[in-house]
């Protein structure tokens, strides 16, 4: 069973920060940290979940593969689930 606080931690540590875009998340960064919790997901399971989930976050670049980077909009904040 999936538990909510892993998925949002792995989130937090796939944050890059001190990009020229300021702080910056790309699905395949994602889905490599919720592997070392044990969650499989695929990178567009990852890229909704983030569209859906972390609002402050909008679409920045979308590389091969359909890997999606994602930046944090000006005062933006990463959500935290329950």
């Amino acid at each position: 069973m999936a538990r909510r606080y892993e998925i949002y931690s792995a989130f937090s540590s796939a944050i890059c920060y001190g990009t020229p875009r300021g702080q910056t998340v790309r699905a395949s960064d994602f889905v490599r940290e919720l592997a070392s919790f044990n969650h499989h997901w695929t990178l567009q399971e990852a890229a909704e979940w983030i569209g859906r989930y972390q609002l402050s976050f909008r679409l920045y670049a979308e590389h091969p593969g359909g890997d999606k980077e994602f930046f944090l909009m000006n005062m933006g904040r990463v959500q935290r689930g329950g």
